[in-house]
């Protein structure tokens, strides 16, 4: 009976996000609730997808017809474009971990 040599296995590396993120963050002009919500989005793309986000806004008083495209019912709302799939965040971005399970980060508990 021939025997094996089991070598043992390196540590697993944490998972690292690599994908470039697309998001764009649908506003109705200069509101209070619109900077709100873009400083919190900055802010949490800095913390968790540093170097690896590109943010787009759209201010749906100027460009009332890209809203058609994502469907976008309410506002502030942000889409992720890229990675697939598609996900899509209404308010003020203030909550951290509804935007991480939202963006699909964190699995849902």
């Amino acid at each position: 009976m021939k025997t094996k040599t089991v070598k043992p296995r390196a540590a697993a590396k944490p998972h690292r996000i690599t994908k470039l993120w697309q998001l764009r963050l649908y506003v109705m002009d200069t509101t209070p609730k619109s900077q709100t919500a873009l400083a919190n989005l900055k802010q949490f793309c800095e913390t968790h997808l540093k170097g690896i986000y590109r943010i787009t806004v759209i201010d749906l008083l100027k460009q009332p017809q890209l809203a058609k495209g994502d469907q976008i019912l309410a506002i502030p709302t942000v889409v992720r474009q890229l990675p697939k799939p598609v996900r899509t965040i209404i308010g003020n971005l203030s909550d951290i971990e509804h935007l991480l399970v939202g963006l699909d980060l964190r699995p849902a508990v």
